[in-house]
């Protein structure tokens, strides 16, 4: 690991922030553990540490929303003509702070209400576009992915007054990681996870210093021959050693229990298990950590020896349950596989998996144990409800939901007002062939391919994750690749890849207003206050992995990217 030497300034600047009394404008551990006591503010990725994206904020309400309209909007990437984003803005005392897919950070002043500007940006120089989900702030840092692809893949803190570089870190030591998931800041650390995990990479957490960049400690998400979970990974064909097990959206951490749960990405490669017969730990699993050491507290994983690319790397929402009258700690997970999974927060014990959606993979999920009611611990393969196209020649049969999801990375969110999650996910099916051939960096990494004849559109269902009860669901004619955002005023805002930013109520889901800018959008929307006035931003620019979701969608056919930070306001 390579470090740049940072400045004695820039190292008592960023060091100040644990030796003496915090600046005003310093982002502190306390801080972040108390974000709630800031509504105004959206400090972190999801936030707060619970990742319910909730925002208490109501002066844009049911009723105020209608007159909601663009306050001011600020394009942002370069002449490319094709950039996107991911990234949720962070908001700090009306300055905004956003990447770009170029991971090109940007530091937005919007305290006048009717105008952005950017105050100044970091490029990393990066030699080609990748997903990037945003940044983190500590102290007096901005912390952010890049490299990649050629460069070393880095993290890199910036100042936020000047935005002049103050530490850099490298890991050259696994070139081809890359950093999608935007940092976590915990008490005085950054915990990063790396991906790119489908192009034959073995990912990995990782814990740093973040003062100095310093690398604490690292741990891989697949385990090395003698490591447990090792035994998972059979055959003779090493193929731990390109695994998978992307780590590539922000995870959660509890305070009180000092322990941050982070989701991981599918084995690979991802359709084909005759090339790494078993369970393949400890991917498509929610994992507990300590963020002081990159110890593991505990696993759960979700759908064993997967077939269907069923990442699940979304969000691991931490909220306050009543299950059978006690009260209890509890994680919910709006699966990609298609179920919502319930869980013990201390030790990631099952307490429930319902279906949000249609599925036809699985006969259904042991409500004891978490696991399908067809998973076979004998099996070095497993076939489940008999979809998995692994005998050649036979007819190949639909999987439902599509290798898309279900709920992917775009979030969900909860709302501790209704206690109702709420859902964004797709509805399509596909058909998922395998090919044996296609396990290597030449041929490529994905083990088969898929098709689908039909549209993919998108289902908005609010749920009570402590009974696993649908209380009201409404489909949409297009994909949501955005997430969802509830709020204090009653609302659910989404966005979705024809270019519509729509809000709705967060009781009944009648649709109460909606815009469309003819851009479509893959990024998350969120909420700040400057001013005394209440605003929703957005970036536009769907990533190329959602375009490539409008393929059975002509009327957008000829849909054109558009970056730019749009800002509403009333």
């Amino acid at each position: 690991m390579a470090r740049r030497k940072v400045s004695l300034q820039a190292a008592f600047l960023a060091g100040s922030v644990l030796a003496g009394p915090a600046m005003a404008a310093d982002v502190t551990p306390d801080r972040l553990v108390n974000a709630d006591n800031e509504p105004q503010n959206w400090l972190m990725n999801h936030r707060t540490y619970d990742g319910q994206r909730f925002s208490p904020l109501a002066r844009i309400n049911r009723d105020t929303v209608k007159n909601l309209k663009l306050a001011y909007a600020v394009p942002l990437g370069g002449g490319a003509g094709n950039e996107f984003s991911n990234a949720t803005p962070l908001a700090e005392d009306g300055f905004l702070y956003v990447t770009d897919s170029w991971n090109v950070l940007y530091k937005i002043d919007a305290r006048s209400g009717d105008v952005g500007r950017i105050v100044w940006r970091m490029d990393p120089k990066q030699d080609r576009q990748m997903r990037s989900r945003g940044a983190a702030l500590w102290g007096n840092l901005v912390i952010t992915g890049a490299g990649g692809f050629g460069n070393s893949p880095r993290i890199i803190a910036t100042d936020k007054e000047t935005g002049k570089v103050v530490w850099e870190t490298s890991f050259s030591d696994t070139p081809d990681v890359t950093f999608t998931a935007a940092p976590l800041a915990i008490k005085d650390k950054i915990i990063v996870g790396a991906a790119n995990g489908d192009q034959g990479v073995r990912d990995w957490i990782a814990g740093l210093d973040a003062a100095t960049g310093k690398r604490l400690w690292r741990q891989f998400t697949i385990p090395a021959p003698g490591e447990p979970g090792s035994e998972t990974w059979k055959g003779n064909t090493n193929a731990w050693q390109t695994g998978g097990g992307a780590m590539w959206v922000t995870g959660t951490y509890d305070p009180a229990t000092n322990q941050t749960i982070w989701g991981t990405g599918n084995p690979v490669p991802m359709f084909d298990p005759f090339h790494r017969p078993g369970d393949n730990l400890y991917t498509n699993s929610a994992i507990s950590y300590d963020p002081d050491s990159g110890k593991m507290n505990w696993y759960f994983q979700f759908t064993p020896g997967d077939l269907w690319d069923y990442d699940e790397v979304g969000t691991h929402i931490l909220i306050d349950g009543n299950i059978a009258g006690q009260a209890r700690k509890l994680i919910t997970h709006s699966a990609r596989n298609g179920f919502l999974y319930t869980y013990e927060r201390s030790n990631g014990q099952p307490i429930l998996a319902k279906p949000y959606m249609e599925v036809n993979w699985t006969k259904g999920i042991d409500q004891k144990t978490g696991k399908p009611l067809d998973y076979d611990p004998t099996k070095d393969i497993q076939t489940y409800a008999g979809i998995g196209n692994v005998v050649p020649g036979e007819p190949l049969k639909k999987v439902c939901p599509s290798i898309a999801g279900g709920n992917n990375y775009w979030p969900s969110s909860y709302s501790p007002k209704t206690k109702l999650l709420y859902i964004p996910a797709l509805t399509a099916c596909m058909v998922v062939s395998i090919d044996r051939e296609k396990h290597t960096k030449e041929r490529g990494w994905n083990g088969g391919a898929y098709t689908t004849d039909e549209r993919l559109e998108s289902n908005l269902t609010a749920i009570d994750p402590t009974t696993g009860d649908i209380k009201k669901n409404v489909h949409l004619r297009y994909p949501n690749y955005s997430g969802t955002l509830a709020t204090g005023g009653g609302l659910v805002f989404l966005a979705l890849l024809d270019g519509t930013v729509a809000a709705f109520d967060d009781t009944t889901l009648d649709e109460l207003w909606k815009i469309n800018v003819g851009s479509g959008f893959s990024a998350p929307p969120m909420t700040f206050e400057t001013g005394g006035k209440q605003y929703i931003a957005i970036v536009s620019g769907p990533s190329p992995s959602a375009k490539s979701r409008l393929v059975n969608t002509p009327e957008l056919k000829e849909q054109r990217n558009s970056l730019v930070l749009y800002v509403f306001g009333l």
